[in-house]
């Protein structure tokens, strides 16, 4: 991860197909693009990779979030969990649809709690949406139980966890709907762009027409489609569809390469006495985009955090201290400040945010480390790698 950094010939060609084709725009101009579908095949090749029924590309993962959520009719005043560790993403794309994003603790694999997941859930909740951050689950057959019982809405944001499997089955394929990001620094790379998949072709169908500001997709006139509802633009481009094309038959290397990368510091770092790993549940595999380990408590993994940067350790984060990732900082969250009115709903519902605490999840993210894996790093490269960590890591265990 990210997949950018091996950027080869099969790539190259894809690209150059469309623009010797001169068809950007993945609809119509049936005539001039000399049998080049690049959307449409890429579809068709996550849907074996992601061995689903239905998949709707869109214009980024953040656009996969409210898509799904949208098209199995969630929107004004309904709440959706999410956790407390994410992309700002998550709740923005709630928000946009008027739902009310409700968050709630992460456990020890930095995913969604079910016991949270249960406590919080209303007569206003529509959904439930786990978000697999850094590459890994949480328990998913625990979270499904709950969505089934309570008649909920089952959403995976498996944005950064494409390629990790639970129970055999590929993180995004299990839930209702699953989302994907294909953004410049996911494992798999358009640039920009996104996807939805769903086994449930109602969802499908209104993924596929609100994405598209409505277009009904029938008939090969696009000037002639009706429009059964409001949509909006949340289209991908042939060029973008064009690079993940060739990344997308990429993805087994790349994970082969992520989790020999992994291995090596993982192996490294268990043999320091204080260090520990997430939880992944039983039955699951990692996509092996990011290690994450803990230490002893938030003194110790801040230190260790400084000595990596100090010491050219890159693209090692500490969340807690992070702007992006934590609920500790999205202070324009907690006080609502948007350039538009927000609905009184969504206002109230975010209130509890200001003076909220969530110990349980500082608990997890003030001890964590998370160290993106490299692509392109040679196995000498991350021998080293895994050398300077532990030195930095012992350092600050014995201070």
């Amino acid at each position: 991860m990210p997949g950018f950094e091996l950027f080869g010939d099969l790539e190259r060609k894809e690209v150059n197909d469309v623009l010797d084709n001169g068809v950007l725009m993945r609809y119509g101009f049936d005539g001039m693009r000399k049998g080049h579908w690049k959307a449409k095949a890429l579809e068709t090749e996550l849907k074996h990779t992601f061995k689903i029924n239905h998949v709707q590309l869109v214009s980024s993962g953040t656009a996969a979030v409210s898509v799904a959520l949208a098209s199995a009719g969630v929107g004004a005043g309904d709440e959706v969990i999410m956790p407390t560790f994410t992309f700002v993403a998550s709740f923005e794309a709630i928000m946009m649809l008027g739902a009310i994003p409700v968050l709630v603790d992460i456990d020890d694999t930095l995913t969604l709690d079910p016991k949270a997941v249960e406590e919080a859930i209303t007569e206003k909740t529509k959904a439930v949406m786990i978000v697999q951050m850094c590459g890994s689950m949480g328990d998913m057959n625990a979270l499904r139980n709950i969505c089934t019982k309570h008649n909920l809405l089952f959403v995976e944001d498996a944005c950064q966890a494409i390629g990790g499997t639970y129970e055999g089955k590929p993180l995004g394929s299990i839930a209702d709907l699953g989302c994907f990001s294909f953004d410049f620094v996911k494992t798999i790379t358009c640039g920009e762009g996104g996807a939805v998949i769903t086994n449930k072709a109602e969802y499908y169908k209104n993924a596929d027409h609100y994405s598209d500001h409505g277009h009904d997709h029938v008939g090969q006139d696009r000037g002639a489609e009706t429009h059964p509802f409001l949509g909006y633009n949340f289209r991908l481009s042939e060029l973008h569809a064009a690079v993940g094309l060739a990344q997308v038959k990429r993805l087994p290397e790349f994970l082969a390469i992520q989790k020999r990368n992994y291995t090596i510091l993982r192996d490294a770092l268990s043999q320091v006495p204080g260090v520990t790993f997430r939880r992944v549940p039983e039955g699951g595999e990692e996509s092996y985009a990011f290690l994450n380990f803990f230490l002893p408590d938030l003194e110790t993994a801040r230190e260790v955090s400084t000595a990596f940067k100090n010491n050219g350790i890159d693209a090692c984060f500490h969340y807690y201290d992070n702007n992006w990732h934590y609920i500790r900082k999205w202070d324009h969250l907690k006080n609502v400040k948007s350039l538009y009115p927000i609905s009184k709903e969504v206002k109230q519902g975010l209130e509890t945010l200001q003076n909220r605490k969530f110990e349980q999840s500082d608990h997890f993210i003030a001890r964590n480390i998370s160290c993106l894996i490299k692509l392109s790093w040679s196995e000498e490269e991350v021998s080293k790698r895994a050398t300077n960590m532990v030195s930095c890591v012992q350092k600050a265990l014995n201070n």
